[in-house]
């Protein structure tokens, strides 16, 4: 039986280890995790989602990046968001930190960490306007919008409209050619 020492990386080491090894991996408490290979219909609702952001985020300044871009969310937890969508100055080259939109595809393996965690996470930068949440079962989700007073759980139906960027995205097509 081998022993093997484990430790929390730093930030320094952590992105090392994305940049020199094979695989992405996420960090929570600086425990690093591998991440699982998608599904062709999770891959097919992120390029379908990140698609109709695109013009939105271009017009008003922004930038959309999708699922092999980080997201700083702590000093020891990095996350790799479906999507997101950042307005102003870059704050670092090799993660984000001040997304104003997030948007996960829920699948089997995920959905429990994105409903949980991230949600704890991503609720608390002070530059997000709002977290999506898409099924991918079937179309729907949940949008949590920025208020004054908090937060708001929304229940997405045929169309959402986005407070950032601005703009309305349908759900029937973000989920066009989904099995």
């Amino acid at each position: 039986m081998t022993e093997r020492s484990l430790r929390p990386l730093t930030e320094e080491e952590y992105l090392a280890l994305e940049e020199g090894g094979p695989g992405r991996h996420g960090l929570v408490g600086g425990i690093p995790y591998a991440m699982d290979g998608a599904s062709l219909d999770h891959n097919l609702m992120v390029t379908h989602l990140v698609a109709p952001l695109k013009p939105l985020a271009w017009d008003q300044g922004c930038r959309v990046y999708r699922e092999t871009a980080r997201l700083k969310v702590s000093e020891d937890t990095f996350y790799y968001p479906d999507a997101m969508v950042l307005c102003g100055p870059q704050a670092h080259p090799l993660y984000a930190t001040a997304p104003c939109l997030v948007g996960e595809v829920l699948s089997p393996s995920t959905e429990a960490q994105d409903r949980r965690e991230k949600l704890s996470h991503y609720l608390r930068r002070p530059s997000l306007q709002a977290y999506l949440l898409l099924e991918e079962a079937r179309p729907g989700g949940i949008l949590y919008r920025k208020t004054p007073s908090g937060f708001r759980e929304e229940e997405v139906g045929e169309s959402l409209i986005l407070p950032c960027p601005e703009g309305t995205l349908r759900l029937e097509e973000i989920h066009e050619g989904v099995a």
